[in-house]
This record gives C-alpha cells, sequence and structure tokens, in this order.
C-alpha cells in the first residue's frame, strides 16, 4: 500500500483523523513546471484552536504511555520513513523542487530524528539534589503541546526535527507546514506516526497561512513554540512568545562565511564553496553566502568556483539528470534576480550566471565583493556566491563576524589549530574546520546567535531542555509542622 495515496488525505487536514479545512483548499503545485500534483486542506484560525483543544486532551494519556511503546511508535516511524524513501522523494523532488540527492539528505535525516528520540523516552530526565530532611528531586516533565511552524525548503527534516523529539518525551504536538510544501513538511509526517501507532490526536498537522500561524503561537495552551524560517517572521514571532511568556526556539536565516586560508588546497576549497552555495539552489539558512579567500588564491579560485557553477546543470529534477532544481516560487526568484542585479550595479563582477530561465535561476559567481554589495551583506536564498579576498588572519576573522547573522562558519586550512583559533573568533552557532557550512546530524544542538535565531534542537541534551519543563519535587516521611 501506498504510504501517500491521496484518497487518505487530499484536500483534508490531520487532526488525528482526516478531516475537512475551514479556510478551503489549496492546491500543491510543482515549481519547475506549475503542474497541480494535488490539494491540501488549509487551516482557519479556528481549526487551530480546535486542534489544540484535542492535543490537550490527548497529551495526557500519551505522557503516561511506557517508554519502550513510545519509542517502538518512534522506532516504527523511522522504518516506515526508510521502507517508503522512493515514494517520499519522489513528493520532495517535484513538491519542494528539490534533486534527488538532496532528497535523500532528508529523508535519511528525518529517519535519524526518529531514532535518536526514541532514545530519549528512557533517557535520564532529573537528578536527586541535596537535602538533610527529606527526598529533594528535579525532573523534567512534558510541556505540553508543542507548536512547530516549519519551512518549504527542508519541508520533511524541518518538521521532523522538533516533531520527533518533542514527541518522544511525552508532548503532543501541532504541526503548520508552509502551504508550499505542505505534502513533504505535514501529509509525509501525518501518515508515518498514523501508520506507525501514535495515538489518535497527538499530532495535528494543519498547513495554512500566517493566520494559522499566529493563532497557534497566541494559543495559551501552547508553552512551546518551534520556529523554522526567515528572520523577519521569526522576530514577530518571538516577540508574541515574548508577550505571552511562553518560549521560542527560533531556527533563522544565515549569510555564512567560508574561509580559504592560504595554505588551503584549492580544489578542495572551491568544491567545498560549490556544495555550500549551490545545494538545493542556495535555499538553505546555511547555505555559504560568503567566500573569504586569502588574496593568494583569490583569482585561481574565483575562476575554478566559475568552471563548477557553468558546468552544474539545470533544469527539472523530476524529469532531468540536474544539480540544480527550480527556485520554489515566482517571488523568491524575482528576490534572488533583484538582489544579483543590484549587486553587479554595486560594482560587483559578475563571473557566472546571473541569469533566470523560467523557474530556474543559473549557479552564480560574484567577485570583488565587499559590503556595500547587496548579495554579500544580505542572505540570497538562492544559488549565489559572493567572493570576496582578504590578507591576514586578522582580516579574515573581522570580515567573518562582520555579519548580523551567526549561524555557521566553515575554514579550509591543512593548519587545523590556527582554523581552531581563527574560528574562536567569529561569533557562530556551528563551525566546521575544513569542510562547506552546509552540515546537520540529529545528535547534535543546531542554532545560531544574533540574527540567526535563539535556542537549540537537536541532541539529547539539548531536546530535552527545548521540550520540556524542569519540576522540583519533596517529600518527607511525615507532615511537616510549623511554629503557626
Amino acid at each position: 500500500m501506498a504510504l501517500l495515496d491521496s484518497s487518505t488525505w487530499e484536500g483534508r487536514l490531520f487532526t488525528g483523523r482526516w478531516t475537512g479545512g475551514s479556510a478551503g483548499v489549496g492546491e500543491v503545485r510543482e515549481p519547475a513546471t506549475s503542474a497541480v500534483l494535488g490539494s491540501v486542506g488549509l487551516a482557519a484560525a479556528g481549526d487551530v484552536t480546535a486542534a489544540v483543544e484535542r492535543a490537550t486532551r490527548a497529551q495526557r494519556d500519551w505522557a503516561a504511555t511506557p517508554p519502550a511503546q513510545r519509542a517502538a511508535v518512534l522506532r516504527r516511524a523511522a522504518d516506515l520513513l526508510t521502507e517508503h524513501a522512493g515514494e517520499i522523494t519522489e513528493w520532495i523532488v517535484r513538491e519542494s523542487g528539490s534533486v534527488r540527492l538532496k532528497a535523500g539528505i532528508e529523508i535519511e535525516g528525518a529517519a535519524g530524528e526518529c531514532t535518536e528520540s526514541a532514545a530519549l523516552t528512557s533517557a535520564p530526565h532529573g537528578e536527586l539534589l541535596p537535602d538533610g530532611t527529606r527526598l529533594s528531586v528535579q525532573r523534567r516533565v512534558p510541556a505540553g503541546v508543542v507548536g512547530v511552524i516549519s519551512p518549504f525548503n527542508f519541508p520533511l527534516l524541518l518538521s521532523m526535527r522538533s516533531v520527533a523529539p518533542a514527541l518522544a518525551l511525552g508532548n503532543a504536538v501541532v504541526v503548520k507546514p508552509d502551504a508550499r510544501t505542505a505534502v513533504c513538511g505535514g501529509v509525509v509526517i501525518a501518515r508515518v506516526f498514523e501508520e506507525a501507532g501514535l495515538p489518535e490526536g497527538v499530532l495535528q498537522v494543519l498547513p495554512g497561512g500566517a493566520d494559522s500561524g499566529a493563532a497557534l503561537v497566541d494559543d495559551p495552551r501552547v508553552p512551546i513554540i518551534s520556529f523554522t524560517g526567515s528572520t523577519r517572521a521569526g522576530r514577530s514571532v518571538g516577540a508574541r512568545a515574548g508577550e505571552l511568556l511562553k518560549r521560542a526556539h527560533l531556527e533563522l536565516g544565515g549569510n555564512s562565511a567560508l574561509i580559504v586560508c592560504e595554505d588551503a588546497d584549492l580544489d578542495a576549497a572551491a568544491s567545498c564553496g560549490a556544495f555550500g552555495s549551490f545545494l538545493h539552489q542556495g535555499q538553505i539558512c546555511m547555505a555559504t553566502g560568503r567566500h573569504l579567500v586569502h588574496r593568494s588564491l583569490y583569482d585561481r579560485y574565483v575562476d575554478t568556483l566559475a568552471e563548477k557553477a557553468e558546468a552544474l546543470p539545470v533544469g527539472d529534477p523530476f524529469t532531468e539528470d540536474v544539480v540544480l532544481g527550480p527556485i520554489i516560487d515566482e517571488g523568491q526568484l524575482a528576490h534572488v534576480t533583484d538582489l544579483v542585479d543590484r549587486s553587479v550595479a554595486a560594482g560587483a563582477r559578475l563571473v557566472a550566471g546571473g541569469k533566470a530561465s523560467g523557474p530556474f535561476f543559473r549557479p552564480t559567481v560574484l567577485a570583488d565583493c565587499h559590503p556595500g554589495i547587496p548579495a554579500y551583506a544580505e542572505e540570497v536564498f538562492g544559488p549565489v556566491a559572493s567572493v570576496r579576498p582578504f590578507d591576514t588572519a586578522d582580516e579574515a576573522a573581522e570580515m567573518a563576524a562582520d555579519s548580523e547573522y551567526g549561524l555557521s562558519l566553515g575554514i579550509i586550512t591543512s593548519d587545523t589549530a590556527a582554523g581552531l583559533a581563527l574560528a574562536d573568533r567569529v561569533p557562530t552557532g556551528l563551525v566546521h574546520i575544513n569542510d562547506q557550512t552546509v552540515n546537520d546530524d540529529p545528535a547534535v544542538p543546531f542554532g545560531g546567535v544574533g540574527a540567526s535565531g535563539i535556542g537549540r534542537v537537536g541532541g539529547a541534551r539539548a531536546n530535552v531542555e527545548a521540550f520540556t519543563e524542569t519540576q522540583w519535587i519533596t517529600v518527607r516521611s511525615e507532615a511537616a509542622q510549623y511554629p503557626f
């Protein structure tokens, strides 16, 4: 049986069972061709309110479910993702414009999130505190209902990164995936957990627009929001969560730097740079936006990177063997085109690419960049590599740190100790010595600093901190007596 048989979910929301959405039905479109692939139910604010009510009721029994049973659901979900990888790959390729390589990375990562999260169910969640007169214990308890708002670029993985650990720790979850990738970021997860035996109501999947996202943030029964998206939207989510005194884990934008040191292997560095800038058309928060290259290698690096860019095939990833697929929609394509045009007008040297053809944008290399170049200074979210020379390690560190973002940093050098010393001088959440900036793993805490967000999700310790509350319990052998 197909996991994603459209008769199960077509035009519907998942609220523990499949139901219609009050906001109507939205078309699922293929960005490469504009073909309609199906439809999903769209949630209005009232649907969110009702879903949170159902999740609140279901969460109590789920939290009381023995850890081994919760772990079994998570492990079965991981198995289902692997068993149906071919079917899920097709949807990721067609709905999100992903090439098959990236779809495979995403499915493997989502399965890994489930496997890692299964181990959380039996991990120690407390400690005995010193107290001479009573038993004193600190423990972590489920927060209740976790709201997850996920993006279009890695829809399955970036939804599952929060869904799996939140469920494992005894919470119910309400997910609002981006409506552009509602199948990959929502329906797939709903069907996987439905087949894995998750009790009805514990997981709700409600695609929708800004109004449904705002309703999820505003609901007082949702104490934790896990948001992945743009810095602009994340600021609004964080501000509203602060007003309501609820936690918000915000994984936002980036403009990550790759530092190519004087002693770097040029070909390896250019390979890292191309992958970091052009994977998934650069629509990745960790994408390598700024290439900082020692002046002794600069000209050769620019030429090598441009050669790689020109050689990369671009087209429909469902019907062609390509490395880059389409930009997600016309609005994002216009944004990338505008940034590149303004950058060339501001003095950047266009070495490769720079043009769109239909929904596709050629991998682009801009040389001789500086902070006045828009594509160098801003997050592009497109396949654009901005290159700038430096002369000293001090200068490289200063350039890399000169950004409001602080998500990921790559350093290519044959002297790893010098690379680590350089990394110490750049505020960032992730550092990769002798690798590019796009790296992820289910077992590690993920997040940035500055405008790249707050909070960490991933890895046992960070997930427990993210999706549980701390509770203090004391026990006396008999009732305490007081002087009044």
